[in-house]
């Protein structure tokens, strides 16, 4: 069983910058490829980002191409989001989670991220 918790949210200002944390409990973090999604209200979960099992590739949605960056480290088994120029659009709560073969099979609690404009 993998355990993911995410950290990092909060409140922040457009144009400003987080970054969140995802760590993994268990030893097989760096078999797996590890992905970011959000969900804002009244809205159905979208993907965000994603990272190959080694980090070197990565994936993201075109809302946030260019502002947004995924990386990990598998030493630490935590994988990260930095979030740039952030916008309003930008606010949900933002899952982290674990790929294992074609499906996303664990996921964190979330964490909330507010953009005010």
């Amino acid at each position: 069983q993998v355990q993911l918790v995410e950290a990092g949210g909060g409140l922040v200002q457009a144009g400003g910058s987080l970054r969140f944390s995802c760590a993994s409990s268990g030893s097989t973090f760096s078999s797996y490829a590890m992905g970011w999604f959000r969900q804002a209200p009244g809205k159905e979960r979208e993907f965000v980002a994603a990272i190959s099992w080694s980090g070197g590739s990565t994936y993201y949605a075109d809302s946030v191409k260019g502002r947004f960056t995924i990386s990990r480290d598998n030493a630490k088994n935590t994988v990260y989001l930095q979030m740039n120029s952030l916008k309003p659009e930008d606010t949900a709560i933002y899952y982290c989670a674990s790929r294992v073969g074609v499906q996303y099979a664990y996921w964190g609690q979330g964490t909330q991220v507010t953009v005010s404009s």
